[in-house]
């Protein structure tokens, strides 16, 4: 990860357009990161793995299937499984 400071930034604003690895932005003076700033093509495949929850290796079971070529069935099922643990996670439910 590189680190940029502000003012960098300001000169050079190029920096963003050919992005290969995520940049931390630092303000050098009070020594606080400000922000991290990563690639758009990395960003949507990492965040959407993280987003998938405890339930995506039942989608995909192995390979990377997506979402289409799994059968409504089974996409139900999932759905009530998650519907079944958040109820009796709140609730104290037991099925």
């Amino acid at each position: 990860m590189l680190s940029v400071g502000i003012g960098e930034i300001q000169k050079n604003t190029a920096i963003f357009s050919n992005l290969k690895e995520s940049i931390q932005i630092v303000d050098k003076r009070r020594h606080q990161v400000l922000a991290i700033v990563y690639p758009a093509h990395q960003a949507r495949s990492s965040i959407s793995k993280k987003l998938a929850g405890k339930y995506k290796n039942q989608v995909m079971q192995g390979g990377q299937k997506d979402l289409q070529s799994t059968s409504p069935e089974s996409l139900k099922d999932i759905k009530q499984k998650a519907m079944l643990e958040a109820l009796g996670e709140k609730y104290g439910l037991s099925h």
